[in-house]
């Protein structure tokens, strides 16, 4: 059972279809007993990175994930900006992030005179940088994912980068520390390549 964390951003049904599609059941949820007995964790999004801190702290869900993600060591994986919220902060906002990766979150530094456009939207090639058992197996050596962002990561301790993808430059597009794991793209609307990537993450975390 995979717990999807619902803290009013972004549409949560996308996930939970792609899930059940490879078989697995999940709830979406604001619930806090539910959380602190979830099992593995989805927290998704879309949207402002202050609006997310103050929703899920609002919720009561802010000090919850801590303890789930650093003391239980719960398996759990961010989308988009759910991603960007496990960083320190972004350029977005003033609100801290959970800070549980040596990360930030920066626009896309793009020059003006580019025919490339902000926010970065479509497909793009993921070139993985160290082994990890979401990419164990069912997916191809180059997997391509869909993007939909204004921002990205700046991962300051390589060992966390898990994948690097290119948009007028090099960016980080996946991270990833021990149980946990952050993704910039939207493996819901990446077809089979998010459906092994979820696939990945329920049969191996």
């Amino acid at each position: 059972m995979i717990t999807i964390i619902d803290y009013k951003v972004g549409n949560l049904g996308s996930i939970k279809n792609m899930l059940k599609k490879v078989g697995e059941q999940s709830i979406i949820t604001s619930n806090l007993d539910d959380v602190k007995n979830a099992e593995k964790l989805i927290l998704p999004g879309v949207g402002s990175f202050d609006n997310g801190v103050r929703n899920l702290k609002e919720l009561g869900l802010w000090d919850v994930l801590n303890e789930k993600v650093l003391v239980k060591k719960t398996p759990i994986m961010g989308i988009c900006l759910g991603a960007q919220l496990m960083t320190t902060g972004s350029e977005e906002g003033n609100e801290a992030g959970f800070g549980w990766v040596d990360a930030e979150t920066v626009r896309f530094d793009i020059d003006k005179t580019s025919r490339l456009k902000v926010p970065n939207m479509g497909w793009n090639n993921t070139h993985i940088m160290k082994e990890s058992k979401l990419f164990d197996q069912h997916l191809e050596e180059v997997p391509r994912f869909y993007f939909v962002h204004s921002y990205h990561f700046k991962v300051h301790n390589p060992a966390q980068i898990l994948t690097n993808s290119t948009y007028s430059y090099e960016f980080v597009s996946a991270f990833e520390k021990d149980n946990i794991i952050g993704v910039q793209f939207h493996p819901e609307k990446s077809h089979k390549y998010g459906m092994s990537l979820f696939r990945n993450f329920v049969e191996k975390y």
